[in-house]
């Protein structure tokens, strides 16, 4: 995983990539059209919201705390896609409970090998979190590519025949109502097990 650690973003340079791309009315990866570029401006949008509105909840904080191992967490993303915008602000949020978390960002389409090794229900779904180790590098979990919640309303919607509009729009919906509290506690949860799963490989907690 470190090659990909090397090449990957911080969080200020992704964020200055996708603003760079949208002055010259593009976004990431290949595919360029108006409609993506839309959907780019659009989820920018919603970023700047939730970076200023999401608060920490304090349990999940606390457990975030307790971390006493550097780690990365490589977040692999793309600058239009909808579930990114939501989730990557209250990732931010959860990393600074701990200055021994360190994100970094890398663009899915640039790098179709590592998704391959985390798609999510057989998709390349993103955003996509993989916890590593930094001394060790090895990882040690992930997460994506939605709440659980979340993923379980797309599930239904989608078994029920309903447009993509429509779904995007009750999702939308749902994370407005649940403001990052879904997935602050997903990870803080997540975040005991890779603590347990390093102490269980002999490298201390």
């Amino acid at each position: 995983m470190r090659k990909y650690i090397e090449k990957a973003m911080t969080f200020a340079e992704y964020v200055e990539l996708i603003d760079g791309l949208l002055a010259e009315g593009k976004t990431t990866g290949p595919i360029q059209s108006d409609e993506m570029f839309r959907y780019a401006k659009l989820n920018r949008q919603r970023m700047k919201r939730l970076e200023k509105t999401v608060e920490l909840e304090a349990e999940a904080g606390d457990e975030l705390a307790h971390l006493d191992a550097d780690q990365y967490w490589l977040v692999i993303t793309e600058g239009w896609c909808g579930d990114a915008a939501q989730n990557i602000p209250v990732i931010e949020k959860l990393a600074s409970a701990n200055e021994r978390i360190e994100t970094k960002y890398i663009l899915r389409d640039e790098y179709p090998e590592l998704i391959e090794q985390f798609l999510t229900n057989g998709s390349r779904s993103i955003p996509v979190l993989i916890a590593i180790d930094k001394a060790s590098s090895r990882v040690l979990g992930r997460w994506g590519s939605r709440p659980s919640a979340a993923q379980e309303l797309f599930t239904e919607l989608r078994s029920l025949g309903r447009e993509k509009n429509d779904i995007n729009e009750k999702l939308q919906r749902w994370y407005n109502d649940d403001r990052g509290r879904s997935l602050q506690f997903e990870i803080a949860e997540l975040a005991r097990s890779w603590t347990a799963k390093r102490a269980a490989a002999g490298e201390g907690i």
